[in-house]
């Protein structure tokens, strides 16, 4: 006799006529082999407890996006987008030179097609940062070799604006990334195509150390939480952690198998994050260790596509966005101290391609929709500007702590002075319980500048370069003008003591001499 439970063939013919020629069902019915309980048990998916499993994204309401923004069609792979509580700022199409919008954040709605840019550089404008400890401050870089700083007055603008608080010259060719240190109150980092990291001390208005140890064009730069080091990814294919003031690399990674297009720091994970492309050509993410760059800890490939993936990190929740350029879709993953590290969570999807993304800071958030981070999705072919907020599912409509654990603030942890000098400080953190309200008391000042010379590490960056700019052939032209009709000036003054001094001679010569 046949055992239960040994393969079982039960064949059963059926004809079946339905004024058509008869046709045949075969079914074939096999048992399962046993298994254990154990196996069941080992078979069964692993689900961690998380309280981000069920966070969704919300698109807000058509009446709360942007419209009729002529977004930049610019191919740098950057955001062209930076956000802050106060004011949205957008990199835009324009003709003779750079521009970007700089938007309130509740002036929603369409915008007028001659609503006044900040419009004073004469190249592309590749890289736009806010600062992050005085709301109207931001930093713009561009093609035309210049970093320059902006002081947006409050409410807006309400016509074009030329002049820029500050004008940084030092890199010799277009500079693509700009970043401001999390922690140090006006220190800024620039990244340019001439393969040099220039760091400016914004007090003085000049670059005070360079970082000179890439091959050619840096991609990415991130800090850790204190600010102490910086990850780059370049284009020579290494990724990097660097020690800034002294420009010495602590650690290099020569990603021969895969290409390194964005690096981020995993807060105080001591861990790095990367997107990049494989062998394959497929989008990969890859976790390395900050001071093992050997070999990644894992690495995982997310899909098929072609665009850049660009990963944002929320060091207060562990969570990790991926937003892809030129698709729609978010993936979030919760990141974890033990294998596997990262526990993918959902997928926020849109059928329209991102051009770029820009992030609002925390303390901007509706801590009462427990909303926990927040995109602006700019969209090129609709010239819309989309929010769209990541919520995490709560009934209860008290301030949750859990979600909302104490967050770095608007408050410098030291000078720019302090962190030159070789000091560290973790980011002075806020609770956003009671509504978060940032000092008042801090501003920019501008130095005066009447240096004409940028020397770092006995080096003149600004030797021998050529004029940049129509307007600044002409400074240079008249400049040199002044310069020569004082010569001028000078050497007539010259000529006359010159005149002066031979009559005195001459009369010498012929006075009677004394007896």
């Amino acid at each position: 006799m046949m055992s239960l439970w040994n393969a079982v063939d039960v064949v059963t013919w059926m004809c079946v006529s339905l004024d058509r020629p008869a046709f045949y069902f075969k079914i074939q019915i096999s048992t399962p082999p046993i298994i254990s309980h154990s196996q069941q048990m080992s078979w069964c998916p692993q689900y961690r407890s998380s309280k981000f499993r069920n966070v969704y994204g919300k698109v807000a309401n058509r009446e709360h996006c942007f419209e009729g923004i002529p977004i930049t069609k610019n191919v740098h792979d950057n955001h062209f987008c930076a956000v802050n509580a106060k004011f949205l700022a957008i990199v835009t199409e324009s003709a003779g030179g750079g521009s970007f919008l700089v938007i309130p954040v509740e002036q929603t709605g369409r915008i007028d097609p001659h609503y006044p840019k900040v419009c004073g550089h004469q190249g592309n404008v590749l890289d736009i940062k806010w600062n992050p400890f005085i709301d109207n401050i931001i930093a713009s870089c561009s093609e035309d070799t210049s970093v320059r700083i902006w002081e947006i007055p409050e409410g807006g603008l309400k016509r074009n604006m030329t002049e820029a608080v500050l004008e940084l010259y030092g890199h010799s060719r277009r500079v693509g990334l700009i970043e401001w240190h999390p922690t140090g109150n006006n220190i800024l980092f620039s990244a340019g195509y001439d393969y040099k990291i220039l760091i400016w001390n914004l007090d003085i208005g000049e670059p005070v150390k360079m970082i000179d140890c890439h091959s050619d064009v840096i991609l990415c730069m991130s800090f850790n939480t204190d600010g102490s080091l910086v990850a780059t990814s370049c284009k020579d294919k290494k990724l990097r952690v660097i020690e800034p003031r002294s420009g010495r690399v602590l650690q290099e990674a020569n990603c021969k198998n895969h290409k390194v297009n964005r690096v981020v720091f995993l807060g105080n994970m001591k861990r790095l994050l990367t997107t990049g492309v494989s062998r394959w050509n497929t989008r990969q993410i890859a976790l390395w260790d900050q001071e093992d760059l050997s070999m990644p800890m894992i690495e995982e490939e997310i899909d098929g596509l072609s665009g850049l993936l660009f990963p944002f990190y929320d060091a207060d929740t562990h969570m990790l966005y991926l937003a892809g350029k030129g698709d729609g879709n978010i993936r979030y993953y919760e990141m974890g101290t033990e294998k596997p590290y990262l526990q993918y969570l959902l997928e926020f999807r849109s059928p329209a391609p991102q051009k770029g993304l820009g992030v609002m800071p925390k303390h901007g958030l509706d801590v009462s929709a427990c909303e926990v981070f927040r995109f602006y999705k700019l969209f090129t072919l609709k010239g819309l500007i989309e929010p769209v907020s990541m919520i995490v599912p709560r009934r209860s409509e008290t301030y949750q702590e859990d979600i909302y654990p104490m967050t770095p603030g608007m408050e410098p942890a030291l000078s720019a002075g302090e962190w030159l000098s070789g000091i560290n400080r973790d980011p002075v953190l806020v609770s956003l319980k009671e509504g978060y309200k940032k000092p008042s008391n801090l501003v920019f000042k501008a130095p005066v500048k009447e240096k004409r010379s940028v020397v770092v590490n006995g080096i003149d960056l600004l030797e021998n370069v050529p004029p940049r700019t129509e307007n600044e052939l002409l400074r240079v032209f008249f400049r040199q003008q002044d310069e020569l009709r004082r010569l001028k000036d000078e050497l007539s003054r010259k000529d006359v003591k010159i005149q002066q001094l031979e009559l005195e001679v001459k009369n010498l010569k012929n006075s009677p001499k004394p007896m």
